[in-house]
C-alpha cells in the first residue's frame, strides 16, 4: 500500500519533504477530539530508513521537535502509527536510532493507555518540558499495511500545499487484450483511495511520473503507447477520477516519495475534459521480457557487465560489485543512497531501488574497494558514470554497499509450493503443471536433486537461501493428490529464477524411484554462509618440498598423493607443492558441516574426524584447462583460527569439539599439515594454472558460489615454483573495466 506525499508546509525546507513521511494531525472521522486537545502534526524522519519507520517528530506551536524515549512504550507507538494511517506499530527504538533530531524536545515521559486517538491525548510532562537530549530521540517502526480509506485532513490550513493524502494501493490495470501477459507492462494507472479505485487525469502528467511508476513496478524504462486505443476505450467506460495530480522528479523510489500535484476539480463527465486517464507503458529488463529482443537493452549489459550483485537471497538483492582492471571489487557505503542504488538497479535491468543498504548488510566482499563517496544524479545509465572518490582510505569490507531492487511481478511463487513441512520454510517440493488441458500439482523426482536445485526453489518462493536439499520426504506428508511425479531430471546451475528454467526432461519423465516418499524436498533459510579463500595468502606461501614416502603413509591412505605413489618404495621421495589456505566466512550465518556429529568419519591414522570428506579441491591445470595434477583436503578440522575484532570464536576441534566457521572468522590450513599440497612428482616443467575450489560438491549451501574458486598463474622449472596473479572467481584479462576510472 503506497502513500502519496504532499508538498510541505511553507515553514519546512523542501529537502526534508523527501526524507519524511508526513502526517497531519486530525484523521478523517465523524467524531471530534475533546475540547482543549492540543493541535499537533506528526512525521517520521531520519536517514537510511523505509517510509514506515523513522524518528518521531511533532509539529506544535509553529515548530518541529522530537519525542524523548523516557517511559515510551508500544502503546504510544501504536497510537502514533495509527495517527499516521498505519494499522499498528511493530516496534519502537530508543537512543536516536534514526539519528539525532534538531530543535525542541516537545514531549517527555509519554504515557499512553492505547485508547487515545492522538499522541496529544497521552499523559506527559507537558509540551516543551523535558530534561532529555537529542541522543534520546525515540523512533518507531509501523506495520506497512495502511488503514483502508484512511485520509488525513490538515488542522492548520486548507491549502493543497500542506494537505497530505495517502492512498491504500496503486495498480497498472491492463486492457483485456493484455491481461494474460506476464509481466503486465502497460495499462491505466489507478489508485485506491477511500476503498475505491480511481484514475488520474493526465492533463499535467509528466514523463518523470512515468519513470517513477515503471521503476516501482520493477521496470528500468518507459516507452510510448498507442494513444488511439486508450482514448477510444476511455470514451466507452465510466471514469472515476482521483481529486489530485502527482508531481514527481523522477528520482523517487516509488510514488510515496512524490509531492501532491494540483487539486482536480471534479465535475462529473466533464472532469479532465482536455485529457484522459493516465496510461503507463514500461519496458522490462531483458531477463523479464517475453523475448530477449523486447528487453531494455540499454539497462542490461550482456556482453561485458561492469556492475553485478552478489550475496543476495532474492532476485534483485545483493552486494554491489564493480569491475576495474579485470578485478571485481566493492563499493564503500559513504554517502550511499537511493539515487545511487537506483542507478545500479536500472543498469541491471530491474526497477528503482527499494533500499540502499550499508554496513555490509548482505555480506562482505573480498579484494579491493573500488569506489567511495559515490554521488549520482539518479539519471546515469551506469554506476560507473557517477562521480566518486577513488581513494577508499578508511573503508573496509564492513562498509560494503548493497541494494534491494524493485522487480516485476512475474507470478513465480504461484507455480511452486512446499507441502507438509513443520514451517513455511521447509517441505516437499510441488509444482503446478498443465496436464490434459488442466492445471495439476505434482512432485519432483529426487534423482540428482541437490543444493543448486534447492537454491532455485527457495529463490523462486522468496524464502531466501537453501539450507538443505532432501531426496526423501516420507516424514513430510504432502497432498496425496499431488504424489505423482510431474518433473524429472532437474539440473540447475543455481542462477535460474525458476525451477522451470532449469534443465529437465520435459514431457518424457524418467524417475525409477517414483514420487511419494522419494519426492524432492528443501529447507530454506533467510541467511547463509559465504566462504572465500584469501588469494594473497596462497600466493605468498607456495613452495616445493621433497618428502620421503615412508612418512607419507597416512596421507597416502587418505588419497592425498598421485596414483604413482601406490607403487613407490618407502625410501623414495614425493615432490609436493605446499601452500597455506585462509578461508573466510563472509556470509551472514555460520558455516557448519552438513553431516551430524554422530555421522562424521573417524580416520585412525591421523586420529581425527572428517566432518566433510571433500572440503577443497586442489588442481594444477595446463594453460588449456587439462588437469595435470590434483589434490584434495577433507575438513578434518573446521574451526575458528582467528576472528575480526569483537567477534568471539565458536568452533574448536580440540577434544572432538563442534566444527564450523563463525561469521567474520576464518580457518587457516597451514602449509605444513598433511594433505595441504598438490603432488607434482610426475609433472614436467612448464607454465600452469593453479586452482583451488572450496566446497566443490556444494555439500553446504552458501549465499554465493562464484567466489569459491581461486586461480593463479604458476611456473615450474623443475627446481622452483612461482605463483602469481592469484584472484578469486573468473577473471577478465583485458582492460575492459578500466576506461570509466580514467576520467577521474
Amino acid at each position: 500500500m503506497i502513500p502519496f506525499i504532499s508538498a510541505t508546509h511553507s515553514t519546512i525546507q523542501s529537502s526534508t519533504t523527501l526524507l519524511c513521511v508526513w502526517a497531519l494531525c486530525q484523521a478523517h472521522s465523524d467524531t471530534e477530539l475533546p475540547p482543549g486537545t492540543p493541535i499537533i502534526q506528526l512525521r517520521l524522519a531520519g536517514d537510511k530508513r523505509k517510509h514506515y519507520e523513522g524518528r518521531v517528530e511533532v509539529y506544535y506551536n509553529g515548530e518541529w521537535g522530537t519525542v524523548c524515549d523516557d517511559d515510551f512504550s508500544i502503546h504510544a507507538a501504536n497510537i502514533l502509527c495509527r495517527e499516521l494511517g498505519y494499522v499498528e506499530a511493530v516496534s519502537w527504538s530508543p537512543s536516536s536510532k534514526y539519528g539525532k533530531g534538531e530543535g525542541r524536545i516537545w514531549l517527555d515521559n509519554v504515557h499512553c493507555s492505547g485508547q487515545e486517538r492522538t499522541l496529544a491525548q497521552c499523559k506527559s510532562n507537558g509540551f516543551g518540558v523535558s530534561d532529555c537530549k537529542h541522543s534520546e530521540d525515540v523512533g518507531v517502526v509501523c506495520n506497512q499495511r495502511r488503514i483502508p480509506g484512511f485520509k488525513f485532513i490538515s488542522s492548520f490550513t486548507n491549502s493543497v500545499e500542506s494537505l497530505n493524502v495517502q492512498v491504500e494501493e496503486v495498480r497498472i490495470r491492463a486492457i483485456s487484450s493484455q491481461r494474460k501477459r506476464v509481466p503486465i507492462t502497460e495499462g491505466y494507472l489507478e489508485v485506491k483511495d477511500r476503498g475505491k479505485w480511481r484514475q488520474i487525469c493526465n492533463e499535467e502528467w509528466t514523463e518523470m511520473n512515468n519513470r517513477v511508476i515503471c521503476g516501482m513496478y520493477g521496470f528500468p524504462g518507459e516507452k510510448g503507447y498507442n494513444t488511439k486505443v486508450y482514448k477510444l476505450l476511455a470514451k466507452r467506460r465510466k471514469k472515476n477520477y482521483w481529486d489530485f495530480g502527482v508531481n514527481c522528479t523522477g528520482n523517487e523510489a516509488s510514488l510515496h516519495g512524490c509531492k501532491l500535484g494540483r487539486k482536480v476539480e471534479l465535475k462529473g463527465n466533464t472532469t479532465c475534459e482536455k485529457g484522459m486517464p493516465v496510461v503507463v507503458s514500461c519496458v522490462p529488463g531483458r531477463a523479464f521480457a517475453p523475448s530477449h529482443a523486447q528487453g531494455f537493452s540499454k539497462a542490461y549489459r550482456v556482453e561485458q557487465p561492469l556492475v553485478r550483485l552478489r550475496g543476495g537471497a532474492n532476485i534483485g538483492d545483493g552486494r554491489v560489485e564493480v569491475l576495474k582492471n579485470g578485478e571485481w571489487g566493492t563499493v564503500c557505503d559513504d554517502n550511499w543512497n537511493l539515487k545511487a542504488a537506483s542507478v545500479v538497479c536500472r543498469e541491471l535491468g530491474f526497477g528503482s531501488a527499494k533500499e540502499a543498504l550499508a554496513g555490509g548488510r548482505l555480506g562482505q566482499g573480498m579484494g579491493p574497494v573500488h569506489m567511495n563517496e559515490v554521488e549520482c544524479s539518479g539519471f546515469e545509465k551506469s554506476l560507473t558514470e557517477c562521480y566518486f572518490n577513488r581513494d577508499a582510505l578508511g573503508c573496509s569490507h564492513e562498509e560494503d554497499a548493497a541494494v534491494r531492487c524493485n522487480v516485476p511481478a512475474m507470478g513465480f511463487q504461484n507455480k511452486l509450493r512446499l507441502s507438509g513441512g513443520r514451517n513455511p520454510f521447509e517441505g516437499r517440493v510441488e509444482v503446478l503443471v498443465e496436464k490434459n488441458d488442466s492445471l495439476v500439482w505434482g512432485t519432483v523426482c529426487s534423482d540428482s536433486w541437490g543444493t543448486m536445485e534447492a537454491t532455485v526453489v527457495c529463490r523462486q518462493l522468496g524464502l531466501g537461501f537453501a539450507s538443505n536439499a532432501f531426496q526423501e520426504t516420507w516424514y513430510w506428508p504432502g497432498d496425496v493428490r499431488a504424489d505423482d511425479v510431474v518433473m524429472s531430471g532437474v539440473r540447475c546451475s543455481g542462477t535460474e529464477m525458476t525451477l522451470a528454467q532449469c534443465l529437465h526432461h520435459g514431457k518424457h519423465l524418467h524417475c525409477p524411484r517414483g514420487g511419494g516418499r522419494f519426492a524432492a524436498g528443501v529447507s530454506c533459510s533467510e541467511s547463509a554462509p559465504d566462504l572465500v579463500l584469501n588469494a594473497q595468502v596462497v600466493e605468498h606461501t607456495t613452495y616445493l618440498e621433497d618428502r620421503p614416502m615412508y612418512i607419507l603413509q597416512c596421507a597416502n591412505e587418505e588419497h592425498c598423493l598421485s596414483s604413482s605413489a601406490a607403487t613407490a618404495t618407502p625410501s623414495s621421495y614425493r615432490r609436493l607443492m605446499r601452500f597455506s589456505s585462509q578461508i573466510h566466512n563472509n556470509g551472514q550465518s555460520d558455516f557448519r558441516p552438513r553431516a551430524a556429529h554422530n555421522s562424521w568419519v573417524w580416520h585412525d591414522c591421523h586420529r581425527h574426524y572428517h566432518s566433510m570428506e571433500v572440503f577443497t579441491h586442489y588442481d594444477l591445470l595446463s594453460l588449456n584447462g587439462t588437469k595435470v595434477a590434483e589434490g584434495h583436503k577433507a575438513s578434518f578440522c573446521l574451526e575458528d583460527t582467528q576472528c575480526e575484532e569483537g567477534i568471539e570464536k565458536r568452533y574448536e576441534c580440540a577434544n572432538f569439539g563442534q566444527q564450523g566457521i563463525t561469521v567474520s572468522c576464518w580457518d587457516t590450513y597451514r602449509h605444513d599439515i598433511d594433505c595441504q599440497w598438490i603432488d607434482v612428482t610426475d609433472v614436467v616443467p612448464g607454465d600452469f594454472i593453479f586452482q583451488v575450489v572450496i566446497n566443490p560438491n556444494y555439500e553446504v549451501a552458501e549465499s554465493d558460489y562464484t567466489n569459491n574458486i581461486m586461480k593463479c598463474r604458476c611456473r615450474y622449472d623443475g627446481h622452483r615454483i612461482w605463483t602469481y596473479n592469484c584472484h578469486i572467481g573468473e577473471r577478465l584479462d583485458d582492460n575492459s573495466g578500466d576506461y570509466w576510472l580514467q576520467q577521474y
